[in-house]
């Protein structure tokens, strides 16, 4: 893959609107989601840190890269919004739902968790190639 062929501005703002998604999706579903990790917003708060958020903005900017890159690399195709939801499903079910699934099984993490957790990324992997494939 050519670097020079990724849309850098759209793979900005597809991290933008898929940190800002999922900050609406984790408030929504805290408690949910708090109950399947086995921890409290007590807990949180005392262990707060910008590490985890830094860490999730430059995956999803990495993540963006490569859905562009998908993209530009299939340019000679017209990628409709159909197939720009294909490809996240794909890049979603084959490389996401099953790392998360193998390493929430070792680590003995509840099913909810990689449900709850699943259906996110799901969310992100949409929006990125949706947002991507607008520009």
């Amino acid at each position: 893959m050519d670097l020079s062929e990724i849309n850098f501005i759209a793979a900005v703002v597809a991290a933008v609107a898929a940190f800002a998604f999922g900050a609406v999706y984790y408030t929504v579903l805290a408690k949910p989601w708090m109950d399947a990790v086995g921890t409290s917003e007590e807990e949180i708060k005392q262990t707060r840190s910008a590490v985890p958020f830094v860490t999730s903005f430059v995956s999803l900017l990495v993540m963006g890269c490569v859905i562009s890159g998908h993209f530009a690399y299939h340019s000679d195709e017209l990628i409709t919004t159909g197939h720009a939801l294909e490809s996240a499903g794909v890049l979603w079910l084959g490389f996401i739902v099953t790392s998360m699934a193998t390493n929430n099984a070792f680590q003995a993490a509840k099913a909810k968790l990689t449900i709850l957790d699943s259906v996110h990324w799901l969310g992100v992997v949409v929006i990125q190639a949706l947002v991507i494939n607008a520009f």
